[in-house]
């Protein structure tokens, strides 16, 4: 529970919330990835040092599309990731309902899932434990919709990208599974939190570039508002800034369980701080273009 410290005056009450004691050693971890993250942004030639991180979000935001897509009751025909960040992902075309669901769920998705990684590590699941299931899904993402899918169903436009989706995806999962299995506890804590960092900070950095291409006098880009404003006639404007208040709203939920106290439920683990601790696939044929829908991350 958030801990209300009371100040009083003569005519108002202002009531603040303190960080609790047990969240100081995982919110300097998190302070520090961030500082990093940030860091990177301006030192030259650094942004190389969080390239695979980049590659990492890109996987996610193309997820989110994939498993709405699946949810939804369409099919995934490829899913493909971009040397400059950016990435596709092509699905049959359903109803208004599944594009609004599948459009949303690569920003919203990429924001989930730094949330959810903030709240594993802060509710005492072991940052290996995260590390590995991160791996697996990224190599899931990368041989089912990467390489299996669009090889079967022989969709030329995506098999372009099958080289490096499939070669950034297994490195990807075997640089997870690395830290996971040989890294120190701390590193591993420091690692997972860099993640949702950047899944966070991506995620809304890339929904700001969205919005601005969203604008009436901008250049007209694919982009997953675009799908969204061509299934349902809402201007794309609408539908991005929709995004931005979800995707805060999703980082505020995170944060307060982040900063709240443990639960007695769940007893802490020593490599959550910073301190030193001890069934057959079916693959229909590739629809034509006009039953395809397009789901674009920007680099």
């Amino acid at each position: 529970m958030l801990a209300p410290v009371l100040f009083s005056g003569r005519r108002d009450l202002v009531m603040k919330y303190k960080l609790a004691n047990d969240a100081r050693p995982q919110a300097m971890t998190l302070v520090l990835a961030a500082v990093l993250s940030i860091a990177l942004w301006f030192i030259p030639f650094a942004e190389i040092l969080g390239y695979p991180f980049r590659l990492f979000v890109t996987f996610i935001h193309e997820g989110g599309h994939a498993i709405a897509a699946l949810l939804t009751g369409n099919s995934v025909q490829s899913l493909s990731v971009a040397m400059n960040g950016s990435g596709e992902t092509y699905t049959s075309q359903g109803g208004v309902l599944s594009q609004m669901l599948v459009s949303s769920a690569g920003y919203i998705g990429a924001m989930t899932y730094g949330a959810l990684l903030l709240v594993l590590i802060r509710r005492a699941v072991a940052a290996r434990i995260v590390l590995f299931g991160s791996a697996a899904v990224v190599l899931t993402l990368t041989i089912i919709f990467g390489v299996i899918k669009p090889l079967l169903a022989g969709a030329w436009l995506s098999l372009s990208g099958l080289p490096f989706t499939l070669l950034a995806g297994v490195l990807l999962s075997i640089g997870l599974f690395a830290v996971a299995r040989f890294a120190s506890a701390r590193v591993a804590t420091f690692i997972v939190s860099l993640l949702a960092v950047q899944c966070v900070l991506n995620a809304l950095l890339d929904l700001k570039t969205v919005f601005f291409l969203s604008s009436p006098f901008a250049a007209t880009v694919p982009t997953d508002a675009l799908n969204m404003a061509n299934a349902t006639g809402v201007p794309a404007l609408i539908w991005a800034t929709l995004w931005i208040a979800a995707s805060v709203m999703i980082l505020i939920v995170a944060l307060r369980q982040y900063v709240a106290s443990r639960q007695k439920a769940f007893s802490p683990v020593t490599d959550l701080g910073l301190e030193k601790g001890n069934g057959l696939w079916s693959i229909p044929a590739l629809p034509s273009a006009s039953d395809q829908a397009r789901y674009d991350k920007s680099a």
